[in-house]
């Protein structure tokens, strides 16, 4: 599967994307009914208009899924302008194909002209739609409630990891140089530009980067388990995932505890699917749900941002545990 989820504005659409498909068939269902609203707007003559309308475009627009789904690593090759006169010409080719194959099976009704007009139309609401639905979801916006997020946490977390080096530079200098070096990389990390996909591995690699810095200062009250054998490496990701849900989980979880605590990190392939499982303890005392709604918000706008309907992020409190749930599409760099 392609690496190309675009949801950017100056981008198609990902047309093998569930959340897409759904989106564009919803939206073309509203502009038969809207033109059938223009007609009459009594019940029966409204049925009537909207069946006929339906029968005309509801062909159109499987035939349409179908062959943009087959051209849409191909379309995400061109540049934008090119790929929308792509995308029209396509339109009505089709719509074309149509209108003389209803003549010559059905006799329908309607003329070349209308099928050409009704395509136009649907097509440019829909690509007007998906334009502002990137700005809307756009990297930008998601990069700066990030910052804001990672602003709001990085002081706290720069100044004990300074704190904890500190301490280890003549008991340990070896080690304190290494956990220097863990650090400039966690930070270059956070301050790269993460609008794109990276491999699961990375993101893994950056989580336990930041889990040994946090052991250095916690000792033995911060206990990791890791279940992840078998986890592709190849999988792609909306960069940090795991780590600003580690560090709330660290934050909210471990530190107000006397006592050793545990967070397991679970990472699965099922079929087309990747699900991360995280773990952490819980007090209700210590509002832990609060403390995650930023880093929680902002994953779920990223997941959509990539993923659309396809990826889903979901939280749960038992006795003693919080977790959080993400389900993402199983995709690769390979087309």
């Amino acid at each position: 599967m392609s690496i190309n989820q675009n949801a950017n504005a100056g981008a198609l659409p990902n047309f093998r994307n569930l959340g897409i498909v759904l989106r564009i068939l919803v939206i073309v269902d509203g502009i038969c009914l809207a033109a059938a609203l223009l007609e009459t707007s009594e019940p029966l003559p409204l049925m009537e208009a909207l069946v006929e309308m339906s029968a005309q475009a509801q062909p159109i627009l499987l035939l349409s899924l179908l062959l943009l789904a087959a051209f849409n690593d191909l379309l995400h090759r061109l540049s934008y302008r090119s790929a929308i006169v792509a995308l029209v010409a396509i339109e009505f080719a089709v719509a074309t194909a149509m209108f003389f194959l209803g003549h010559h099976l059905f006799n329908a009704a309607g003329t070349l002209e209308r099928y050409w007009l009704f395509t136009l139309l649907t097509t440019g609401v829909l690509v007007g739609y998906f334009e502002l639905r990137g700005r809307a979801l756009s990297p930008a916006l998601t990069e700066a409630r990030l910052q804001a997020l990672q602003a709001r946490i990085r002081p706290h977390f720069l100044f004990n990891s300074i704190n904890a080096v500190l301490s280890l530079m003549r008991q340990d200098p070896r080690r304190a140089e290494q956990v220097i070096e863990d650090l400039a990389e966690m930070f270059r990390v956070l301050m790269a530009d993460n609008r794109q996909l990276a491999p699961f591995s990375q993101e893994i690699a950056l989580a336990k980067q930041y889990l040994n810095i946090e052991q250095l200062r916690l000792g033995e009250r911060l206990q990791v388990e890791w279940d992840i054998e078998g986890f592709p490496d190849d999988a792609l990701v909306p960069p940090l995932v795991l780590q600003p849900l580690l560090e709330n989980a660290v934050y909210h979880g471990i530190e107000p505890r006397v006592e050793a605590g545990v967070i397991s990190i679970q990472l699965r392939r099922d079929g087309d699917r990747v699900r991360v499982v995280l773990r952490n303890p819980y007090r209700p005392e210590n509002d832990h749900h609060t403390g995650n709604h930023m880093a929680l918000a902002n994953i779920r706008e990223r997941l959509a941002l990539h993923f659309d309907a396809e990826a889903s992020i979901k939280t749960s409190a038992a006795e003693g545990s919080y977790e959080v749930h993400i389900v993402m599409p199983y995709i690769t760099g390979h087309a």
